[in-house]
């Protein structure tokens, strides 16, 4: 082979050289070609390169903006679990007692860099038209079902887990339903510390709040999904609650109050506390608290949708400290059917005496909501309360009441109308008339 080879090298290197006398211009120019091909290419290439590297960063800042608007909506979040009210009945309860109405977040400037702050509130005002058996008169009043109020929540989002939080929330009342009566037309002006609280809030182990605020039995009697709670709900004294009753005989006025006849016993209200409520488990959540002068509290909430239903409940054990007295119990429980807009809300309380029988109060609701003009639901509500052994162990009442309340949804409005008959049957003398009220306002949220 390699014999071969030598002894045709001399004709190979002549066929290569032929080949290169005729052919070398036309190799020559195709290289060129190749070459400015090859430039071609390259640019391509490098714009590419650049365009790649182009997406590159803008994807980058889609992914910052992505994870900023998760933050904020994070925030967002935070912030209005730290409005609701620790003492909430179950987010299913649109309509709830006055302490456990979450604000309309707002974020505005807070002087920390890292906390946000929200500001809301409301007015309520309303007309209580009373008929006391000898004359009736109408008295302007600051409706203690949801006074009117101004609140600020502060939240500091530590971690992804934990929310350092802080809520003031001051009542502005002027002439307060509760304690405006035929005496005391002008009660003058209520600035009340509603809340005053700070709170550690973990999505894993639950909320902790230290401060005056909702006890953890407040607002366990007052569960009410009717959407009528701004003018009637369980705690039916809030109308008009230190309104008089007259003496049978004589139309002279006793010291007996609508409020000392009937009560919700809805917890141990708005008091400086410790109060830890658990995370929601299969719509299950404990609350309880240590309040002050040696007080006591606890409840369980619940709530669910679902086959066309709302339901939402919630009971609640006190220790009030008080003299001749042991525990209080309350609960509630209420129903909607969505799509017929029929709703039943039940309430129960009792409070367990020494010296006297018990004091109960029984309250029962049926109510409808339905979508009658665009601007928002109309509800409406009528209700039967059963009062024993109140104020003494001598005493029994009923109620009767009728409600209507327009929402205007847009505007954070509701117009609301009353009707409610207080009847007060004494074993001791002396015997007392009837008190009805009517009463209409409207409420504006902010």
């Amino acid at each position: 082979m390699k014999r071969f080879f030598f002894n045709h090298l001399p004709i190979l290197a002549g066929g290569l050289l032929v080949l290169e006398v005729f052919a070398g211009p036309a190799f020559a120019q195709d290289a060129d070609k190749i070459q400015e091909l090859q430039r071609v290419i390259a640019a391509q290439q490098e714009r590419l390169e650049a365009q790649q590297r182009q997406l590159e960063a803008q994807q980058k800042q889609l992914d910052g903006q992505r994870r900023l608007m998760q933050d904020f909506q994070t925030e967002l979040k935070s912030l209005a679990e730290a409005a609701e009210t620790t003492a909430p009945a179950p987010a299913l309860a649109e309509e709830k007692k006055a302490p456990e109405e979450a604000p309309v977040e707002k974020v505005v400037t807070s002087g920390q860099e890292r906390v946000k702050l929200a500001i809301s509130g409301q007015v309520n005002r309303a007309v209580n038209i009373v008929d006391d058996g000898k004359s009736a008169k109408a008295y302007f009043v600051d409706n203690d079902n949801s006074e009117s109020r101004v609140n600020l929540v502060a939240t500091a989002k530590a971690t992804d887990d934990l929310t350092l939080g802080g809520r003031i929330e001051l009542s502005i009342a002027p002439n307060k339903a509760g304690e405006v009566n035929q005496t005391n037309e002008e009660t003058g002006n209520v600035f009340d510390q509603r809340w005053t609280e700070l709170s550690l809030d973990s999505k894993r182990f639950g909320k902790l709040s230290l401060g005056k605020g909702a006890t953890a039995s407040f607002g366990t009697a007052t569960v009410d999904l009717s959407r009528t709670g701004v003018i009637t709900y369980a705690t039916i004294a809030d109308t008009a609650g230190g309104m008089l009753f007259r003496q049978d005989s004589d139309d002279t006025l006793t010291n007996v109050r609508v409020g000392d006849a009937f009560n919700s016993f809805d917890g141990l209200s708005r008091r400086n506390r410790l109060r830890y409520d658990s995370p929601t488990f299969s719509g299950f959540r404990l609350a309880t608290s240590a309040v002050s002068d040696q007080r006591y509290d606890a409840s369980l909430w619940w709530g669910k949708q679902g086959y066309g239903f709302k339901a939402a409940g919630a009971a609640g054990f006190a220790d009030p400290n008080l003299d001749d007295t042991d525990f209080q119990y309350d609960g509630s429980f209420s129903l909607l059917h969505e799509d017929t807009g029929l709703n039943l809300t039940l309430s129960a309380g009792l409070l367990d005496r020494d010296e006297q029988g018990d004091a109960r109060n029984l309250y029962a609701k049926v109510g409808w909501l339905r979508r009658f003009f665009s601007v928002g639901d109309t509800a409406f509500g009528v209700d039967f309360t059963r009062s024993s052994n109140l104020p003494t162990d001598s005493d029994d009442g009923y109620s009767v009441g009728a409600a209507a309340v327009q929402h205007f949804e847009d505007y954070g409005t509701e117009l609301y109308l009353l009707y409610r008959l207080h009847s007060l049957d004494r074993g001791v003398a002396p015997n007392v008339q009837d008190i009805n009220v009517v009463s209409t306002g409207a409420r504006v949220k902010f």
